[in-house]
């Protein structure tokens, strides 16, 4: 074989052993990108820029050497229908690999039916799912003073989704600080916003349900 073959032969494997990014793309295989569609507890609020448990994922993906773009697609004070509308639009610009979905906490403080949230969900569930994301629903609980039935049958809509639509789960983002005996200290001001000392254990309860989909 001449020397111009054997370099045009052997160039477009060298370069996809030596750049590996490359080689996931000329496979057809899409970069990962997540998505988090979040509100309040996803978007930092109250606390410092760089803080929240979306931005330490960024650096978690980082650390584990799992090559991933995160997108902070969470408002403030969204429901579960404010984020239904915004997906559609949010699917056809990042074409996410991973969606986590985040929403429902405001739901249950303004009062809404809980069979609107779970069809919101559900909604949301099935059109990432539709795009080709693996789906990740985290969910929320509320406090006692909403009642015991309330509060049993809120936190379980989003077993019931998970359940119904075979997609992954967090059962509770505040899972070890909400329920903790010194939760107050763990609480901005206002007692529904977690300090910015909360978020890696917020990570630490996505993750465990994230690693595997990665």
């Amino acid at each position: 074989m001449k020397r111009r073959q054997w370099i045009q032969h052997c160039s477009l494997p060298a370069l996809l052993i030596a750049v590996p990014g490359l080689a996931q793309t000329a496979a057809g295989t899409a970069p990962r990108r997540i998505v988090v569609l979040g509100d309040s507890l996803s978007a930092e609020y109250g606390i410092a820029r760089g803080s929240g448990w979306v931005a330490l994922l960024e650096q978690k993906l980082k650390d584990e050497k799992l090559a991933a773009q995160v997108v902070n697609a969470s408002i403030s004070g969204d429901t579960s229908s404010g984020g239904r509308s915004r997906l559609p639009a949010l699917l056809s610009q990042h074409k996410p690999t991973h969606l986590i979905i985040e929403l429902g906490g405001n739901d249950a403080l303004r009062g809404l039916p809980l069979s609107m949230t779970r069809e919101n969900l559900q909604a949301m569930v099935r059109a990432g799912k539709a795009a080709g994301a693996k789906v990740l629903l985290v969910g929320m609980q509320v406090p006692p003073n909403y009642g015991a039935s309330y509060g049993r049958d809120f936190a379980a809509l989003f077993e019931a989704v998970a359940r119904a639509e075979k997609t992954a789960l967090t059962p509770f983002l505040l899972a070890g600080v909400a329920d903790r005996p010194d939760a107050e200290s763990w609480f901005q001001g206002d007692r529904i916003h977690p300090l910015a000392k909360a978020h890696p254990l917020m990570l630490g309860q996505v993750w465990r349900a994230l690693r595997p989909l990665l």
